[in-house]
């Protein structure tokens, strides 16, 4: 603990506990990570299956559908995390009550993750077999059938993907939500790190964030090869 001291003064000096401490900021980015993962995920999976039935070669094809759901993510794609942060500030104030904190931030992450997302999806299901689609309408698969059975469960593994791939991303958002107010590691790392000149603490922070990313990236392909050798 002598060394330690030593070593990382200011990272030792912060604690534990407390509204400043480690497993606090851990706290908050895991919980910004795992909420605005379920509410972006679920908004960027809807758009996503909405892009590829709608297009001109799916089974629902709506040019109007299309071109709404086509402009809707690539309007929110475009807008950079840090303007979006203060453009749907009074939308995060009526939603939450606050424009600052960690349950304020999950409505910027998750409209910005969201249209990120919903690109991957898109590519995802539109990899999935035309034949094996034209198979199940021929047996005559009902819409709902089509959509998880054949391109959710084709696509399943390909999904897994792209999901890690969200997920860290949506990491580097909270990092970056955190810089300016929302909690987290970011916050940790820009306050008490940056700020005060104290090199341990951004290092240490930094380090956590790319644990986190690690263990995502793991996770993830440990699942999607396991599901692609199901679907052998």
């Amino acid at each position: 603990m002598d060394w330690i001291t030593s070593v990382l003064p200011n990272v030792v000096s912060l604690g534990w506990s407390g509204d400043d401490g480690w497993l606090t900021s851990i706290g908050q980015t895991l919980f910004m990570t795992f909420w605005s993962a379920i509410f972006g995920g679920i908004l960027g999976l809807i758009f996503g299956i909405g892009l590829v039935l709608t297009d001109e070669h799916g089974i629902k094809a709506n040019r109007f559908w299309f071109n709404v759901f086509d402009k809707i993510v690539s309007i929110f794609r475009a807008i950079p995390f840090i303007i979006l942060l203060a453009f749907i500030a009074p939308v995060t104030q009526k939603i939450v009550g606050t424009q600052i904190g960690t349950t304020a931030a999950l409505v910027p992450l998750s409209l910005g993750v969201f249209p990120f997302y919903a690109r991957q999806v898109q590519v995802a299901l539109s990899g999935v077999d035309h034949g094996k689609i034209e198979a199940a309408q021929s047996v005559g698969a009902s819409f709902w059938d089509l959509v998880v059975d054949v391109y959710l469960q084709e696509a399943r593994s390909e999904l897994v993907r792209v999901t890690t791939v969200t997920l860290i991303s949506l990491i580097g958002l909270t990092a970056m939500a955190g810089a300016i107010g929302a909690g987290g590691l970011g916050n940790t790392a820009i306050a008490y790190g940056y700020n005060r000149f104290s090199n341990d603490v951004t290092w240490i922070a930094t380090l956590l964030v790319l644990l986190f990313v690690l263990v995502v990236q793991l996770v993830g392909d440990f699942l999607a090869k396991k599901l692609d050798h199901q679907s052998r």
